[in-house]
């Protein structure tokens, strides 16, 4: 029964890891290629097609309000309008940016500018992450102003009721500054516009040292009548984004509407929805994520919102938008109304967004400006109450080594010692039952063709001796979220992003650089290149420390009587090791060490027991040449 029920478990773990390297995997890098040639097809297709300006948010209708809202971003000024010329090729960003007067924004996280026409937030760099781990690599390019190959911006602004022939400011509008210098923390700018039939508009841009700006626009009226206006806000993205394709992380649009709670939808969800909309929305963000990077709009707590996502073909070029319309605010003779927004673009530092965690005390936005459950910016996963402490380690021992490494290694160790209890009393009913043994075989042997016997007489030796048959599963199975959650932290994380171990290992979320199959690096050759063997041409060296660690682990047993779980177990690590290949650098490390400690635990375990450690008697003989037996 033991060894049936051993060899069944070994299968079943086997099998389901299996299946999830495949479903995580596999797949995933399938789409990841099918997305990437699209993406490239597009970004040829947008080279010969027009760039739209914008795209308009939506035409909700406000309850209480006489009127339903013109649609926002749609032309008001005689002769506007919201597209270049036919058949414009797309500009270099460069060229896009020097096409426009421009405010500079430099900060100690980001540096870029903003656009005086259309007082757009259309151009930012993220100072402290390069594209490669190169530090004279690019800088991570977030925003790009349109007419680029690929928009992606921020704009506010106001709409009237609709039919109404107010003129209002929109994406053709040329802003001028009050004053001069550059968007700074320590500096605000402010725009202003007369629309020459009494409505003046002032728009104060200000920014913090992390990723936040916050947008103040006023309206003066000095005309002969009350006007009601609308305020918006809109973030928008031309062309289809490359994504990772994995099913454990969400890219696409994203928000938190009120009691509507969280909202995700990814790029080919949404352009089969085309629009989504969320009406009557309190307490509300909404936005764009990627991996790392984000934009999100943050509107006031406690305004009321008619929100919406959505996809539109313009051209060859798919656009995807999140924007809001607030209630309707009335600017009498002689007085001003106010609306206040704010806009999150920068890197998803769990610092930074704020990690909604009891005993966090990260500080970040959720928390200063009571957002709601804006830390879901990261996508966490749904065993975030296990993802969340294992980001907290990580990050704790970090700041107190310096080493994401290192700090890898000693959260294992934490690890290992918060289980001790269930591994040490899992190891003691391995030991027992390694002690047992020549009471299993002469058992067999007295019964060898009454199977219920030998069932019933090794319940009754197992309820003497007190041992758990099932117990030495509990190490395998405490392992498993630990590990999965590491997975997570390693993969969704910026943090762990171009976080360096020692040696070669200079980005611990992505595979170990180096390869078995051109001797790591000796043969200038590229073994993933040869087609259809290629992908699995894949063995780094930590790959094969941590195969060796688990080879040991499992020496430390004595030989499975059974041919089947022999196989099953002499192939495992070996299955393992290629498996581990292509999963990031840090997880491996994990596993090697977590296989290391594991083999002094288990082996100081089975001493105190009395029992004898095999592990080189093992060793030995898996080398020795075996004698047949008549």
């Amino acid at each position: 029964m033991s060894d049936n029920r051993n060899t069944i478990l070994a299968v079943i773990l086997s099998g389901l890891v299996l299946l999830g390297w495949q479903y995580f995997f596999n797949i995933p890098q399938m789409e990841k290629q099918r997305a990437a040639q699209q993406a490239q097809q597009q970004q040829e297709a947008a080279a010969k097609q027009q760039q739209a300006q914008t795209q308009t948010p939506p035409a909700a209708t406000t309850p209480g309000a006489p009127e339903a809202p013109a649609v926002p971003g749609a032309p008001t000024a005689p002769g506007a309008t919201n597209a270049p010329a036919a058949n414009a090729p797309a500009l270099s960003r460069d060229a896009a940016i020097a096409a426009a007067p421009r405010i500079k924004v430099e900060t100690p996280r980001l540096s870029g500018s903003l656009s005086l026409k259309g007082a757009r937030i259309d151009d930012l760099s993220l100072n402290q992450f390069r594209e490669t781990v190169d530090p004279k690599s690019p800088p991570i390019h977030l925003f790009s102003p349109s007419g680029s190959a690929n928009p992606y911006y921020a704009e506010f602004g106001w709409v009237g009721a609709a039919g109404s022939n107010v003129k209002l400011p929109n994406q053709t509008t040329v802003w001028e500054q009050e004053g001069s210098g550059a968007l700074t923390p320590s500096s605000p700018v402010t725009l202003k516009w007369d629309n020459g039939e009494g409505l003046t508009f002032r728009r104060q841009i200000a920014v913090d040292d992390r990723y936040l700006f916050t947008v103040k626009d006023d309206v003066t009226n000095t005309g002969g009548a009350a006007v009601t206006l609308y305020p918006f806000a809109l973030i928008s993205r031309h062309g289809t984004p490359h994504v990772e394709g994995y099913y454990i992380l969400h890219e696409g649009l994203i928000g938190y509407l009120g009691d509507q709670g969280l909202q995700e939808k990814t790029y080919a969800k949404i352009d089969e929805a085309k629009v989504v909309d969320f009406k009557n929305v309190t307490n509300g963000w909404l936005g764009i994520t990627d991996k790392y990077w984000a934009s999100a709009l943050l509107p006031e707590t406690n305004a009321q919102l008619q929100a919406r996502f959505s996809s539109n073909q313009v051209g060859a070029t798919r656009t995807y938008q999140t924007d809001y319309l607030e209630d309707a605010k009335t600017v009498p003779i002689g007085g001003t109304a106010t609306a206040t927004a704010r806009l999150f673009a920068g890197a998803k530092e769990a610092r930074v967004v704020g990690l909604n965690f009891p005993l966090a005390g990260l500080g970040g936005y959720n928390q200063q400006l009571g957002l709601n459950h804006f830390d879901l910016l990261i996508d966490w996963g749904w065993f975030y109450f296990i993802t969340k402490p294992m980001f907290l380690a990580l990050d704790f021992f970090f700041h107190l080594v310096g080493n994401f490494g290192v700090a890898i290694l000693l959260v294992t160790v934490l690890v290992k010692l918060i289980f001790l209890p269930l591994a040490n009393k899992s190891y003691a009913s391995m030991a027992k039952m390694k002690a047992i043994q020549p009471q299993l075989a002469a058992l067999k042997e007295r019964h060898p063709d009454d199977k219920m016997k030998q069932q019933q007489e090794m319940m009754e030796i197992y309820r003497k001796e007190k041992i758990n048959p099932v117990a030495g599963c509990l190490p395998v199975l405490l392992q498993i979220p630990v590990f999965f959650s590491l997975y997570k932290v390693l993969f969704v994380t910026i943090e762990m992003r171009h976080a360096p171990f020692f040696g070669w290992i200079q980005d611990l979320s992505a595979a170990d650089p180096t390869n078995l199959f051109n001797l790591f690096g000796l043969i200038p050759f590229d073994p993933t290149s040869i087609p259809v063997l290629g992908h699995y041409l894949v063995l780094g060296a930590w790959p094969l420390v941590m195969g060796f660690t688990m080879w040991f682990q499992m020496k430390l047993n004595p030989q499975p009587p059974d041919p089947t779980q022999q196989m099953i177990f002499a192939w495992m690590p070996v299955i393992f090791t290629f498996m581990l290949a292509h999963f990031p650098a840090g997880l491996v490390i994990y596993w090697a060490w977590n296989n290391t400690l594991s083999v002094a635990q288990q082996a100081f375990i089975m001493r105190r027991n009395g029992v004898k450690v095999e592990l080189f008697d093992n060793l030995k003989s898996s080398f020795s040449k075996k004698k047949k037996t008549a």
